[in-house]
């Protein structure tokens, strides 16, 4: 795998001296008005014409919402620029390093990467009206920076023709026996922001031996949280150690061999935020996506065809779905996340020597 040379101290530090001289703001300002979709903003978006969307959503998703926001409204365009998480944030820190203004809005896996944006005066308030009628405000920033999109839960599953029901892991201690060696896949917190919380989350749950213990279990490691669920249901390996949850939903509802176990210890999650930027190029297509994303068409759209978990209360979840609440799951902290990012990536590397 290869080795990241762009820590995420590197782009802190770098992104804080932009900061300072480009974005220098007050600390804090008025949270904004409600924003609705009106005729004025559809039309100022169509005359800008275009939008640039850097999303950790898995890309036949990402596709597919970007062709339901263009046909609800045609003559705006979406470029999906799909990556894991922690790459969309230190690309975005690149660009801005170099005064390049590319990313319009961004759909991240990490909310902590949306501490630091908020931080160095990159993001722009825009409160787009169904989340101020109907959001639990723990679900949006205070100052209307960022609101979350999705809640990402990062499951064990199994591949069915390769494990019987009767034989499969019921906890992450399950995965430790050495029967399970050479058969698990993991995805990598260097690359994946899902993978980044639920590294935290186990670590700091069931502590660092853990993973020293797994290690020796030869687990192949692979990048993005999306990767491990194709090689469960490629059947290249049996368990999947972590992932994405949705995915393995919806490749077993289109008739692929696969099940998810949500473990005895509790399953690891990831708030997954969306933010427009101040310096974005095209502000009002921006405005305008990130309104269309938490109205319930396309919240019913993340829920019924992506395989995701909705904060819209208006939105339920699939009839025949494991509901979120009857799951018991770890606790995520962005902020801790943030504070410790450096130290789990160089840990897990030393453990899994990848």
């Amino acid at each position: 795998m290869t080795k990241h040379r762009f820590s995420r101290r590197d782009v802190l530090n770098s992104a804080t001296a932009l900061a300072a001289t480009v974005f220098a703001s007050p600390l804090r300002a008025a949270a904004p008005e409600a924003s609705a979709i009106t005729p004025a903003l559809v039309e100022a978006a169509k005359k800008e014409g275009k939008l640039a969307f850097y999303t950790a959503m898995d890309l036949a998703f990402a596709e597919r919402l970007a062709k339901t926001f263009e046909e609800r409204f045609p003559g705006v365009a979406v470029r999906v620029e799909r990556s894991g998480a922690e790459r969309i944030f230190t690309r975005i820190a690149q660009e801005y390093g170099g005064n390049i203004n590319v990313v319009d809005v961004v759909n991240t896996a990490d909310q902590a990467h949306c501490i630091v944006w908020k931080r160095n005066g990159w993001l722009a308030p825009y409160m787009p009206e169904e989340v101020a009628k109907h959001f639990d405000p723990q679900y949006y920033d205070p100052d209307a920076l960022h609101v979350t999109t999705r809640i990402l839960i990062s499951p064990i599953a199994y591949n069915t023709n390769l494990v019987k029901k009767e034989d499969a892991p019921k906890s992450f201690a399950d995965l430790l026996d050495p029967k399970w060696a050479g058969k698990m896949v993991k995805g990598h917190p260097a690359y994946s922001g899902t993978i980044m919380n639920s590294t935290f989350q186990t670590a700091r749950d069931l502590g660092w031996g853990y993973f020293e213990k797994l290690a020796k279990q030869r687990v192949l490691q692979v990048q993005s949280a999306t990767d491990t669920p194709k090689k469960i249901a490629l059947g290249e390996r049996a368990v999947m150690v972590d992932g994405a949850g949705y995915l393995v939903i919806r490749n077993k509802e289109e008739g692929q061999p696969v099940e998810i176990v949500y473990p005895e210890e509790g399953t690891p999650l990831a708030s997954s935020p969306s933010a427009v930027f101040k310096a974005a190029p095209n502000p009002n297509a921006a405005r305008l996506f990130q309104s269309f994303c938490f109205s319930p068409e396309c919240q019913k759209l993340a829920v019924e065809i992506g395989g995701l978990r909705s904060v819209h209360p208006q939105v339920p979840e699939h009839q025949g779905r494991t509901p979120l609440s009857k799951i018991k799951l770890m606790k995520d902290d962005a902020a801790a996340v943030l504070k410790d990012s450096e130290q789990i990536k160089a840990r897990y590397v030393k453990i899994f020597r990848v």
